[in-house]
C-alpha cells in the first residue's frame, strides 16, 4: 500500500524558484558532477526530460532547485542530458549510475522515468529517489506531483479577462494524462469567468512524447499561428520547449501568450518577446526538487506521495508583467478564484 507523507513546506515560493529559473548551458562537469567520492559523499542528482536544460520552463525550473540546494548544503551535484530516441533501459542505465557515484537523492525529471525508476530503486534500497509528475510505488521513492489544473484554472480566469474576440487557445506538447490536467482546469477557469462566451480552441502537437511534442518550437509555431487564425487573442501552453514557438508565434502577432513552469516573463531568452507574455501559469518543480533534496540532507527523507498544489502554494500564477494589474479586473477576479480553490468552493475538473 502506498505511503503518503505529510507534505513539506520548506519548498521556496513558487516565484522567488521561478525567477532562479532561467539556467541554459553549462554540463553535468561544471556542477561537480565528474568527482569521486563514497557513497554519501555526495548530493543531488536530476536526471533531464525531453527538451533538456535551456527550456526556460520544466528543466530549467528543476535545475533552479538543484542549484539553490548546491549552493545550501555545499555539496556535490549532477545534472544529465538525456538522448534523442532513448529507451527505458537507456534512462535506467542512467539512473543507477548516479547512484552507483554516490548521489543521494537521485530524481528523474518527469513521469517519462516511471518504468525505469521503479526498477532501479529496487536494486539501490539506501538511495532515496524521487520522480516528478508520477506515482511510483517503492519504499525510497517519493513521488513529486502537481496540481497543475488549478494554475490552469487561474490562467484560464486571466485569459477570459484579458480577451477581446471571445476566442482564447490552448496548446498542448503531447495528448496525454498530465496535459489533459492542463487544458481541463484552463477552459474550466475560461468558462466560469466568461459565462461560457468565450470559445476555447485546443490542439496537441503530437501524441507521442517521441514526435517531439515537447521539443519542437517550430510545431508549437506553426499550432499558434493557426489558433491566431481563428481569431485567439490569448494563447496558452504547455508543451515544454515546443512552447517557445507558441510565444514567439504570439508576439509576432501582437496578442498574449501564457507561459507554463517557470515565470516565463522573466526568462533571458524570451526577453524579445516578454511584454507579450501576460502571464505564466507556474509550477514549482524546482521547490520540490529542493525540498526531497532537504529532507535527504535533514536525515529524513520524504517517501510516498507529495502533492504540491496552490495551499501550499506549490502551484500559481506569476503577475511580473506589469500589464497584468493593468487589464480592468483581471487582478481581481484571479485573486477571487484562487481564494475559491483554496477553501475548497471551486473544484477543479483534471480532464
Amino acid at each position: 500500500m502506498r505511503r503518503i507523507s505529510k507534505l513539506t513546506r520548506v519548498a521556496v515560493g513558487v516565484a522567488s524558484l521561478a525567477l532562479a529559473a532561467t539556467a541554459c548551458g553549462g554540463t553535468s562537469s561544471d556542477n561537480g558532477g565528474s568527482g569521486g567520492g563514497d557513497k554519501g559523499d555526495k548530493g543531488l542528482a536530476i536526471a533531464y526530460d525531453i527538451g533538456g536544460k535551456g527550456d526556460q520552463s520544466f528543466n530549467d525550473a528543476a535545475f533552479a532547485g538543484l542549484e539553490k540546494a548546491k549552493k545550501e548544503f555545499g555539496y556535490q551535484t549532477d545534472d544529465v542530458e538525456p538522448t534523442e530516441g532513448e529507451t527505458d533501459a537507456d534512462k535506467e542505465q542512467r539512473l543507477a549510475s548516479l547512484a552507483r557515484q554516490g548521489y543521494n537523492p537521485v530524481i528523474g525529471v518527469g513521469f517519462a522515468y516511471g518504468p525505469a525508476m521503479e526498477a532501479v530503486a529496487k536494486k539501490y534500497p539506501d538511495t532515496t529517489f524521487g520522480i516528478v509528475d508520477s506515482v511510483v510505488e517503492g519504499k525510497n521513492v517519493a513521488s513529486l506531483v502537481f496540481a497543475e489544473e488549478q494554475a490552469s484554472y487561474l490562467a484560464g480566469v486571466a485569459a477570459a479577462k484579458a480577451t477581446k474576440t471571445n476566442t482564447v487557445g490552448f496548446v498542448g506538447g503531447v495528448d496525454i494524462p498530465l496535459i489533459h490536467k492542463f487544458e481541463a482546469g484552463y477552459k474550466q477557469g475560461v468558462q466560469d469567468t466568461s459565462g461560457g462566451k468565450v470559445k476555447v480552441v485546443s490542439q496537441y502537437l503530437t501524441q507521442t512524447a517521441e514526435e517531439g511534442g515537447f521539443s519542437s518550437p517550430d510545431k508549437g509555431k506553426a499550432a499558434a499561428e493557426g489558433q491566431i487564425e481563428k481569431k485567439a487573442d490569448v494563447v496558452y501552453q504547455a508543451a515544454g520547449l515546443s512552447g517557445q514557438g507558441v510565444i514567439e508565434a504570439a508576439a509576432k502577432a501582437k496578442v498574449w501568450a501564457i507561459g507554463v513552469d517557470s515565470d516565463q516573463y522573466k526568462q533571458g531568452a524570451l526577453a524579445s518577446y516578454k511584454n507579450y507574455i501576460l502571464t505564466s501559469a507556474l509550477k514549482d518543480v524546482g521547490g520540490a526538487v529542493y525540498a526531497l533534496a532537504k529532507s535527504v540532507h535533514d536525515g529524513k527523507p520524504l517517501t510516498g506521495t507529495q502533492t504540491f498544489d496552490l495551499k501550499v502554494n506549490g502551484v500559481g500564477l506569476s503577475e511580473s508583467n506589469p500589464e497584468f494589474a493593468k487589464i480592468a479586473g483581471l487582478k481581481a477576479a484571479v485573486d477571487k478564484a484562487k481564494a475559491g480553490i483554496v477553501d475548497g468552493s471551486i473544484k477543479v475538473k483534471t480532464e
